[in-house]
């Protein structure tokens, strides 16, 4: 049986609605979609990115189990065990 995602795109969703899914907790984490990597809410790579490749995660275990990866600034512990991991 597959895991239903509640990703969410940036693009979906109205600014009001999404501060409050972040104040409720049902946002945690933001990924882009296009360079498949996810981190902090706060992260200044994650503020960068454009609104169209911003995807919002209720958890770690649902971004990675999107395929994302962990970002190397905000979450620097977790991107290099990821890292390590890799390496053959």
């Amino acid at each position: 049986m597959m895991q239903q995602t509640s990703m969410i795109n940036h693009t979906c969703i109205t600014d009001h609605a999404l501060f409050q899914a972040i104040r409720s907790g049902k946002i945690k984490l933001g990924g882009n979609k296009r360079l498949k990597i996810f981190g902090r809410l706060n992260c200044k790579s994650g503020k960068r990115m454009k609104r169209y490749n911003r995807v919002f995660f209720v958890s770690e275990e649902e971004a990675i189990a999107e395929g994302y990866l962990p970002c190397g600034h905000c979450l620097r512990k977790k991107y290099i065990i990821w890292k390590q991991s890799t390496r053959k």
